[in-house]
């Protein structure tokens, strides 16, 4: 455990370094703003299709890990769909707490650190697991909210989720990556060391973006962001871990790999489509506040866990 908390704290530090930025007015929000713009439109999408190209997407392809990552994550959605439910909140608030419930941040936190501390084997579960999250639940959202304010969903509404996936830098990235790698046809030299480079700008820039973009969250319904951040850091890893161990015949290193995953803490996209369709963005605010905070703890719980056989069979 504290070997991998040693490891994982770098991580968490230039999350701190930039929240520190962000917290003294040195990095302004529109600075935060277009640092993650760069991240997410350059940085993370080199990274991410030089990774896919030099993957064969048949050798990384696993429908059983797939089902069994997405039964656990609508299992602990219908959860926190129910508990919001419960409280009393309407079909587009409950969503969106059930958004906080399973999509973590793979794509910023989850790919750099997963790959450094499980190996470069991970990589393809790892984007497997961010393009369900994209597809499946980014288009959830969407079609819920839409859906529960005209009682109905429309077909432009449909034509919004897919406009929206084949805009999505990761998803094309991702794409564009594994269609290069079917050709069997080396990134040449000079467009690798491109890649290479720019790539190498995601990790540092995502964590630092993640953390000056917290600097401009503020903590309320406390009670809600502990709940909905016990769903994402503790329920929704144990319930990937059950799908996967017991559940579902999935190889026990990419089982590892999607527990992990689901331990991530919740993801910066959720707060931004709270705040686009004004449903609850300040409980998402600080559910992302409160569950990277704990993350710093509970992530190195699970990756430990794994790392030393709990997800390797």
């Amino acid at each position: 455990m504290l070997d991998i908390l040693a490891k994982t704290l770098p991580f968490f530090a230039i999350i701190a370094l930039g929240w520190q930025a962000g917290r003294t007015g040195f990095f302004t929000p529109q600075a935060t703003a277009y640092l993650t713009k760069f991240v997410f439109y350059f940085a993370l999408s080199a990274m991410l299709f030089r990774f896919a190209a030099n993957l064969s997407f048949w050798d990384v392809w696993d429908p059983t890990l797939v089902v069994a990552y997405l039964c656990a994550s609508v299992w602990v959605y219908v959860v926190a769909t129910g508990v919001a439910f419960a409280r009393g909140r309407g079909l587009e608030e409950a969503a969106v707490e059930a958004q906080c419930a399973v999509i973590g941040n793979v794509g910023f936190l989850g790919v750099p650190m997963l790959v450094l501390l499980l190996g470069e084997a991970a990589i393809g579960p790892v984007m497997l697991i961010l393009a369900a999250d994209l597809v499946v639940f980014g288009s959830l959202i969407v079609i819920l909210i839409t859906g529960g304010r005209d009682g109905r969903v429309a077909l432009g509404v449909l034509r919004t989720v897919g406009l929206g996936l084949i805009r999505n830098p990761m998803i094309v990235s991702i794409v564009a990556g594994f269609a290069w790698a079917a050709l069997e046809v080396p990134i040449p030299a000079p467009m690798n060391d491109f890649l290479a480079i720019l790539g190498g700008a995601a990790t540092p820039g995502a964590l630092f973006a993640i953390g000056a973009s917290l600097a401009g969250k503020s903590a309320e319904r406390l009670s809600v962001a502990a709940w909905l951040s016990a769903a994402k850091l503790i329920l929704h890893p144990a319930a990937v871990a059950v799908a996967t161990l017991a559940m579902f015949p999935v190889d026990p290193y990419a089982a590892g790999v999607a527990i992990s995953a689901a331990a991530l803490p919740v993801a910066g996209n959720v707060y931004i489509l709270a705040q686009h369709y004004g449903v609850a963005p300040q409980r998402v605010s600080t559910a992302i506040l409160v569950s990277t905070a704990a993350s710093v703890l509970t992530v190195s719980a699970v990756i430990a866990w794994v790392a030393v056989g709990g997800g390797s069979g």
